[in-house]
């Protein structure tokens, strides 16, 4: 049996796999917490996105030295989308930059692997806010509602004036591969609906759920701007 089979056939069933989702997860949560603190009326997209790089480039240094074979890295760019931007944002130095201003809701992705073992983070916020005050609007709507739906299965949107974007995918996650053959999508139109293979969730797979909603009409649309971020 090839090495490369056998990577494949490890669960979060061994402790050594489970100790490697944890220390990404320690690290992803780790550099949010600095990248939500460090955001602020003023600082510009692309500086947040390369803080973001560095610091998980630097923290995967300290992890397992010995193992000079295990890789760990950053997943995905570091994409920071400010209002109704749906996802994938993250400026080269050449396009044009964006600065944060007072009450800009900001939705910060991220993720962080160890040994190929993957941790995704997103995490929604309005700048300026102080510590313990209350988010109010559509603001306060869409993301209570998001945290709601990724917690409590059966929550109906529409309660909070809110709707789900449409064709946004959740997905199986393997060992070195972000897009597992099994996937969730979130506002199917009937074609999708009619190819979208039908699965059912097994015994230790791990998902990467994200759930996006919008106080509009949940239809995202293109602006144009050319694409960074390829998978």
């Amino acid at each position: 049996m090839s090495g490369e089979n056998e990577q494949q056939k490890q669960t979060i069933t061994e402790d050594l796999v489970v100790t490697k989702y944890k220390m990404g997860s320690d690290i992803a949560n780790w550099v949010l917490q600095s990248l939500v603190e460090a955001s602020s009326l003023g600082v510009s997209v692309l500086s947040l996105c390369e803080k973001d790089d560095d610091m998980i480039m630097e923290e995967k240094g300290k992890i397992f030295k010995k193992e000079k074979e295990m890789k760990e890295s950053i997943v995905f760019p570091t994409s920071t989308l400010v209002n109704n931007y749906v996802c994938f944002f993250s400026p080269l130095k050449s396009d044009q930059d964006y600065i944060f201003k007072e009450d800009d809701l900001v939705k910060i992705d991220l993720g962080v692997h160890v040994d190929g073992f993957i941790a995704n983070l997103d995490h929604t916020f309005v700048i300026g806010v102080a510590q313990g005050t209350q988010v109010t609007g559509w603001k306060e709507d869409v993301i209570k509602t998001a945290h709601l739906c990724a917690e409590a299965p059966g929550t109906k949107l529409h309660t909070f004036n809110c709707t789900p974007i449409e064709h946004m995918l959740s997905y199986h996650l393997k060992q070195h591969a972000i897009d597992g053959e099994k996937t969730i999508i979130q506002g199917p139109t009937d074609q999708q609906k009619k190819d979208c293979e039908k699965g059912e969730f097994e015994v230790h797979e791990i998902y990467a759920l994200d759930v996006l909603i919008s106080s509009g009409e949940g239809k995202a649309k293109d602006e144009g701007q050319r694409t960074i971020i390829y998978e």
